[in-house]
């Protein structure tokens, strides 16, 4: 029971990691794509002032994911982070880079350094979802053994489903990206930018689809488990995140961009918690199930009572964060303040 308790405290954590940090990534995304100096500035300003006071807060998940798992279930965190190591070493750099580099975008005035600096933020965008990707379909593909650097250090994460997985990645946090930015337009009377982004949000919609859809097809050849989790216990959330996928496109074509946001982020958490409702009862797939895994009894108690005491600080304090920031005045969100 108290194995389980911490499981949902950890997939609601890297649920909130998904969403968040993912449509930040996915704004670096765009950000590459916007054009030059002079074209893409207007693009580039409303990325910078969307992401901007809230883009450090977003990583407080993936270190509540980590904490969560070598304090729950060390065992499973010894396992990935021998195993995955290289990949995981990618995201923390690209996390870095990503980081300095749009603090200093903006602290510079010099074009050519603005340019160096948005071209590693951008890069870092795309990278570091990517291989985040590739550890959650080396994960889910069972190339994760238990014990200490007992798998390959490179196909556990460089095959036919970490590759989908990274792919997915950053399409997702693109696709997101695109759907949030549409609305921060519109808020700011930006109506130009706010079609620049629902164009965008279309695109890159239909393209995750289709890979999704091809993904099948992956998965069925190299994850059978992972394939049958999904067609069987699965299935119902993966029906659920087709249908708000639709719905999604729909409402991106009649540019109703509040309840677009709802429904794009419930296509793409049906798609997560899918996976781990098929995966489950393994931690990691094929190899150790939750109550093996877990730690001791008196560990998960003290983990509970923690996490339940931290969430009601941290959630309503995000909360506020995020009321805050939508609530700001147009002028200040156009202007990046």
């Amino acid at each position: 029971m108290l194995a389980n308790i911490v499981l949902g405290f950890l997939w609601g954590g890297i649920t909130a990691y998904v969403l968040l940090a993912g449509a930040d990534f996915g704004a670096g995304f765009w950000d590459l794509l916007a054009g030059s100096a002079t074209t893409g500035a207007d693009k580039r300003r409303r990325i910078s002032a969307s992401i901007g006071p809230v883009w450090e807060a977003n990583h407080v998940w993936l270190i509540f994911a980590l904490v969560v798992t070598w304090t729950g279930f060390p065992s499973v965190f010894a396992a990935i982070a021998s195993t995955l190591y290289i990949p995981l070493t990618a995201v923390a750099f690209g996390i870095i880079l990503r980081g300095s580099a749009f603090a200093f975008r903006g602290a510079v005035t010099e074009l050519s350094l603005q340019r160096a600096f948005g071209a590693a933020f951008a890069a870092s965008s795309v990278v570091t979802p990517f291989f985040l990707g590739t550890v959650a379909g080396a994960i889910a593909s069972g190339r994760v053994p238990l014990g200490v650097a007992q798998g390959d250090i490179i196909t556990s994460w460089l095959n036919p489903t970490s590759i989908l997985g990274g792919i997915l990645a950053v399409e997702v946090s693109a696709y997101l990206a695109a759907v949030y930015l549409t609305r921060d337009s519109q808020r700011a009377n930006e109506s130009g930018l706010a079609m620049y982004f629902q164009r965008r949000a279309l695109v890159m919609g239909v393209i995750t689809g289709i890979t999704a859809g091809l993904g099948i097809l992956v998965l069925h050849a190299d994850a059978p488990l992972l394939f049958n989790g999904l067609t069987h216990r699965g299935l119902p959330l993966v029906l659920a995140s087709i249908v708000f996928g639709g719905l999604s496109l729909l409402l991106l074509l009649l540019r109703r961009f509040v309840a677009l946001r709802l429904t794009a982020a419930l296509a793409v958490v049906a798609v997560l918690w899918a996976w781990g409702v098929g995966q489950y009862p393994d931690v990691l797939a094929g190899v150790i199930k939750v109550s093996a895994a877990a730690a001791p009894d008196q560990s998960l108690r003290f983990l509970v009572v923690s996490l339940s005491i931290g969430s009601a600080i941290l959630i309503p304090s995000l909360v506020l964060l995020f009321s805050l920031f939508q609530a700001a005045p147009a002028q200040r969100l156009s202007e990046g303040r």
